[in-house]
């Protein structure tokens, strides 16, 4: 009876690090948060441990590193369920941290106390973007390498240092031994160690800051942690680790022929999670597509939550009522401007053949032709449904996250040979 009632005490001394005694009865609502942050850090440990058990099997070599992928999948023992998990737990962890970054975001939850941990959670997505593209390569096939080859490539047009940086990362001017080496490196040891770093800066924030963020909180309708928030977020795990073994008995990871250096497949594309920045890449300029837009992405970001807002609006969901429809309009202005402007740029206007400067002519008119009409619109945004800065704000997010996702969606199924659109 005392050995329990000291493991109880240990566990609950465990929770209490992650989570206050007590939270807000709102904070149970699961569409809160939809638990994804507790999402995320279990897809790490499934991904960690499958990991370990992979590393047994996998040789980080050219000459083996496509032959140890065929042994674990047909001589080991739930082999091909072990890689598969492996695959869509990873595939799953991009989708769940962008959704998590939307949550809290759209949750006006970046403010304050908590705007730090916006910053942290920016540096845990670009983290499990490296996780994930660094793990695209290992098994060496025909997909993975020409996959890396086209990022590693777009990384040169980077001005001055581009090169430089492409060079380092692949350890040589094309995608080689040396690159599998370093991959295989970081997405072992050194992303795993920064990635667990940030999380416990991330979850300590989050416990500093007394759990999650509850618009208009009631300190008098507080609950126990445990067993109130514990018991769901236990149901939430157990239901994850089903879903996923059920999707990986059912669809293997993609395995084409090995990788062949002098035969490159036609289209040869990003990793689907980058298929945006080649879509940018096809329709501007360079210096555009690889530097000006991500610059100008970051300083955004980095701004957002310097600019405060009232104390009861956070933690309200979409700021206001009306922060709905902006929402709602800018999605569906971005997704017809996005889609116009592609098929006007891959059908209409033949820009690379005017007669000026390359830069101007494939860079400035095809950024200028999207920028104007979205002034235009949030201007319209301002003036007739009188949005204030934060609304503002939100329509500009909202519209780079959705122009995004439609280049990704076209880049990944709606481009064929030669990249052309079909």
């Amino acid at each position: 009876m005392a050995n329990n009632n000291i493991k109880n005490s240990v566990f609950t001394s465990f929770l209490l690090h992650l989570h206050p005694k007590k939270v807000n009865e709102q904070a149970l609502n699961y569409t809160r948060t939809f638990g994804l942050g507790g999402i995320n850090t279990l897809l790490f440990i499934i991904l960690a441990i499958t990991g370990l058990l992979l590393r047994f099997s996998y040789v980080p070599t050219p000459v083996d590193a496509y032959d140890s992928i065929l042994a674990l999948q047909y001589n080991s023992l739930f082999g091909v369920l072990l890689r598969n998990m492996h695959h869509w737990s990873a595939m799953l962890m991009v989708i769940t941290a962008f959704l998590h970054l939307l949550r809290v975001f759209y949750s006006t939850s970046i403010y304050y106390e908590r705007k730090k941990n916006w910053y942290y959670g920016l540096v845990l997505f670009m983290i499990v973007l490296a996780f994930n593209f660094t793990g695209y390569l290992l098994p060496w096939d025909q997909l993975s390498y020409w996959a890396v080859t086209i990022m590693t490539n777009i990384l040169e047009y980077f001005p001055f240092i581009g090169e430089d940086i492409a060079n380092i990362i692949r350890g040589g001017e094309m995608v080689n031994s040396n690159t599998l080496l370093n991959f295989y490196n970081f997405h072992t040891a050194f992303l795993p160690l920064m990635f667990m770093v940030f999380v416990v800066l991330h979850f300590w924030l989050i416990r500093k800051a007394k759990g999650i963020t509850v618009a208009n909180s009631d300190k008098q309708n507080m609950v126990n942690v445990n067993p109130e928030l514990i018991s769901k977020e236990i149901f939430v795990g157990l239901a994850l680790i089903a879903s996923l073994l059920l999707f990986s008995m059912f669809f293997d990871a993609p395995l084409l022929e090995k990788a062949n250096p002098m035969i490159s497949p036609n289209p040869s594309k990003a990793p689907w999670y980058f298929m945006g920045i080649q879509e940018l890449l096809i329709n501007l300029h360079p210096i555009i597509a690889t530097f000006i837009i991500p610059l100008s992405l970051g300083l955004f970001f980095y701004a957002i939550p310097k600019r405060s807002i009232e104390k009861e609006k956070v933690g309200v969901w979409f700021y206001s009522p009306k922060g709905k429809r902006i929402i709602l309009w800018s999605i569906v202005f971005s997704v017809v401007l996005t889609i116009l402007m592609i098929i006007l740029l891959e059908y209409g206007l033949q820009l690379n053949e005017l007669d000026m400067l390359l830069f101007i002519s494939t860079g400035l008119i095809p950024l200028l032709l999207y920028m104007i009409p979205t002034a235009i619109f949030v201007f319209t945004l301002w003036k007739t449904m009188s949005a204030d800065k934060f609304e503002i704000i939100m329509a500009i997010t909202t519209m780079i996250f959705v122009s995004y996702m439609v280049m990704s969606i076209i880049g990944v199924w709606f481009r064929g040979e030669g990249m052309l659109l079909i």
